[in-house]
C-alpha cells in the first residue's frame, strides 16, 4: 500500500517553515505536456468515438494510464492557470478569457519556474493565454523559450504572425504543425539535458481550419456517433473539429517517433490532456454540457500519462483528479521539491500512477467555476450549479436530481459550495491591475487593441477582443487608451502598427502619456485585405478576420515611473478615416 504522505516529494513551505529532505532520484525524466484547445472527452478514439482515429493519443493510455475521471475549467485560461500553479484559477486572479482578465497574478509561481529552478530547461510552444506584458509574459513565468501567441484566440492558422521570445515572426504552414516542429527542436537542442516542454495547441479551437489533407476524410462523412439532444449539432463545425482533431494526432504521433528517435522514449514523461468541453455540440459520452459549461460534459477532459518502465501499461485510474493536480503529480514523479508561500489545492496522484490502488484514495471534492457558476465533483456525485444533486454512477447523463433522496450529502456539498464561493469568489471580478511597461530583462512592450479601449466611433474588427484590431477611426473626437504603468523610468521609442488607403494619408497621429507626447504623420499607404475567410472550413463566429499591419515610428518618449493612460489620437484627419490599428509597441532604449 502506497502512503501519499510518505510517498510524496512535493513538499509546501509556509514562509521559511523547514522542509523534509526528499528522496533521492537517481534521473530525472525529462516531460512533454500537451495540451490541446477545445477538444472534449468524447473526440478521442479511446474514449469510444468511431466518427475519427487517433492512434497516436490513444497509445498513451495504452502504453501508459488513462484517468477515467479527470476534470478542468469550462473555458481556455482557467485551465491553463490551474495546470501552471496547481491552485484554482481565481486565486491567481485569472476571471476571464480576454482584456486582462486572463492574466495569472505574478505572485504566482508556476510549473515552469519549479523545473527550470531544479535545472530543467524549459520552454512553450503554442497558446498562452495567461498574460500578454512582462513579466505576465511566459519567459518572465519559467520558460526560457517561448514561440507561439500570448492571445486567446488566433484568427488565421496558416502562415500566422506569432512571436519568438517577444519578438514578432511569421509562422511557417499549420499553425498546430508550426508548433510542433519548434518543440521538435527544442527536444533535439536539449537531448543531452533535464527538458520540460509545453505544448499548448490552440486547435480545434476555431476558426475551423486545417490542411485539406486532413479535411478531405471527413468534408462528406457520415458521422455514426451523434450528439443526442433533438437539432444541436452542427455537422458541418464536427466534421472540421474532428479533422483538426486527427491533425493533433499526427503531430503527437510526430512527437513520440522523435523522442523514439533520439532514444529519449523511455526517459520521458509525456501527458495529454484538453483544456474544456467541446466547442459544438457532438458526441461527448451522453454527458450534459459542453465548453463554458460546470456541468460534467463541459469540463471532463481525458488525461492519459505514459512514461515506459514506471507507469505500467494499460493502467486505469478511477479516482477523480484535475488540472490542479498535475504540478504536484509532475513535480513528484521526478523528484522536485515545490516551495512556495501559498497552498496548492491539488494534490500529487503520482502514487495512483505508480500502482496504489484507487480503493485507499480518499474521497475528495473539485470545484469547477465559470462566470459566477460553480459546481462540485466527489468520487460519486455532481452538485451542479442550480443546486441540483446528480449520482454520476447511477447517471452520468445527469439527468436526474436526487437531493431528495440524499439530501444530507446535497446539504453538504451546498455548504462546500458556499463556503469555496466566499473564499474564492469574492472580488475576483475587480480587476484594478494595469498593463506593465518597460522591464530592462524584456524591453519590448506590446499593447494590442485586445488591452485597449476605444473611445467615440471607433469600433472593433469583431465582437471578440481577443485577435481584434481597432477600425472606424475617423475623427479628431475619437481615440484609443490603455491603463498602463510604467516600471522603469527612461526612453522608449514608440510605434504603431497600422493600415490605411491612400486617400487617407496624411494623417497626423499623437501618442501621449502623461505630459508626455508624441507625434508622427503617416506618409505611406499600406491597406492589405482581411485573410482567414478562404481558410475557414464552416463560417466563424466572434473571432476576426487578420490582415498584414506596418509598423510606423512615432518618435520617443521620455517616461517616469508610475501609471497612468497611454493614449493615441488624431490630431489631422485629412480623409475619410485616420488608420486601422493593432498595437502599439514601447520599447525601452535606455
Amino acid at each position: 500500500m502506497f502512503s501519499r504522505r510518505l510517498f510524496s516529494t512535493v513538499l509546501l513551505a509556509v514562509a521559511t517553515n523547514s522542509l523534509t529532505p526528499r528522496p533521492v532520484v537517481a534521473a530525472r525524466p525529462n516531460v512533454v505536456v500537451i495540451l490541446s484547445d477545445d477538444q472534449g472527452w468524447g473526440d478521442l478514439g479511446v474514449n469510444g468515438n468511431s466518427n475519427l482515429s487517433t492512434p497516436n493519443i490513444d497509445s498513451l493510455a495504452r502504453d501508459g494510464a488513462l484517468f477515467e475521471r479527470f476534470f478542468v475549467c469550462p473555458v481556455c485560461s482557467p485551465t491553463r492557470a490551474e495546470f501552471l500553479t496547481g491552485r484554482y484559477h481565481p486565486r491567481g486572479g485569472v476571471w476571464n478569457v480576454t482584456s486582462g482578465g486572463e492574466r495569472l497574478n505574478l505572485d504566482e509561481k508556476t510549473i515552469g519556474d519549479a523545473f527550470k529552478a531544479a535545472g530543467y530547461v524549459v520552454g512553450a510552444f503554442g497558446k498562452w493565454h495567461n498574460g500578454t506584458q512582462y513579466p505576465y509574459h511566459p519567459n518572465a513565468r519559467g520558460f526560457d523559450e517561448f514561440y507561439g501567441f500570448c492571445s486567446g484566440h488566433w484568427g488565421e492558422y496558416f502562415d500566422p504572425p506569432l512571436e519568438r521570445n517577444g519578438r514578432l515572426v511569421r509562422g511557417r504552414g499549420f499553425i498546430a504543425d508550426d508548433l510542433t516542429d519548434h518543440a521538435l527542436a527544442f527536444i533535439e537542442a536539449n537531448r543531452d539535458r533535464n527538458f520540460f516542454c509545453y505544448l499548448p495547441f490552440n486547435t480545434p479551437h476555431s476558426p475551423m481550419q486545417v490542411p485539406d489533407r486532413f479535411y478531405e476524410k471527413f468534408k462528406h462523412a457520415d458521422l455514426k456517433m451523434r450528439y443526442a439532444g433533438e437539432g444541436r449539432e452542427d455537422v458541418e463545425h464536427t466534421r472540421a473539429a474532428l479533422a483538426m482533431c486527427e491533425n493533433l494526432d499526427w503531430n503527437v504521433g510526430r512527437v513520440l517517433a522523435r523522442l523514439e528517435e533520439l532514444k529519449l522514449s523511455d526517459d520521458t514523461i509525456v501527458l495529454y490532456f484538453c483544456d474544456n468541453g467541446p466547442n459544438g455540440w457532438r458526441w461527448n459520452g451522453g454527458m450534459r454540457g459542453r465548453k463554458g459549461s460546470t456541468d460534467e460534459g463541459g469540463v471532463r477532459s481525458p488525461l492519459l500519462l505514459r512514461w515506459p518502465g514506471h507507469v505500467k501499461p494499460g493502467t486505469r485510474i478511477g479516482a477523480i483528479a484535475g488540472a490542479i493536480d498535475l504540478l504536484p503529480t509532475l513535480a513528484d514523479l521526478a523528484g522536485i521539491r515545490v516551495v512556495s508561500t501559498k497552498m496548492l489545492d491539488g494534490t500529487s496522484v503520482a502514487p495512483l500512477l505508480l500502482g496504489g490502488p484507487d480503493a485507499d484514495w480518499p474521497d475528495r471534492r473539485i470545484f469547477s467555476h465559470w462566470n459566477g457558476k460553480v459546481s462540485v465533483r466527489t468520487q460519486q456525485y455532481r452538485l451542479d450549479a442550480s443546486g441540483r444533486l446528480h449520482d454520476m454512477t447511477a447517471d452520468p447523463g445527469q439527468t436526474k436530481d436526487v437531493s431528495g433522496d440524499r439530501p444530507e450529502v446535497a446539504k453538504q456539498l451546498e455548504e462546500a459550495v458556499a463556503s469555496w464561493s466566499r473564499e474564492l469568489l469574492a472580488g475576483s471580478r475587480d480587476d484594478a491591475r494595469p498593463f506593465p511597461v518597460g522591464y530592462r530583462a524584456f524591453p519590448i512592450t506590446w499593447l494590442p487593441a485586445r488591452d485597449g479601449v476605444p473611445h467615440g466611433a471607433i469600433k472593433r474588427s469583431a465582437g471578440a477582443p481577443n485577435c481584434s484590431y481597432f477600425t472606424n477611426w475617423t475623427s479628431k473626437d475619437d481615440s484609443i487608451t490603455w491603463d498602463v504603468e510604467i516600471a522603469t523610468e527612461g526612453r522608449y521609442q514608440a510605434e504603431v502598427y497600422y493600415t490605411a488607403s491612400a486617400e487617407d494619408v496624411g494623417a497626423t497621429l499623437e501618442l501621449s502619456l502623461g505630459e508626455r507626447r508624441v507625434l508622427a504623420t503617416v506618409v505611406e499607404p499600406f491597406d492589405p485585405p482581411q485573410r482567414g475567410a478562404e481558410h475557414d472550413r464552416v463560417k466563424r463566429g466572434g473571432e476576426s478576420y487578420v490582415k498584414d499591419f506596418k509598423p510606423l515610428k512615432l518618435g520617443v518618449l521620455d517616461l517616469n515611473k508610475g501609471r497612468g493612460s497611454l493614449t493615441i489620437r488624431a490630431t489631422h484627419v485629412p480623409g475619410r478615416r485616420v488608420i486601422d490599428l493593432r498595437t502599439v509597441v514601447l520599447t525601452l532604449v535606455d
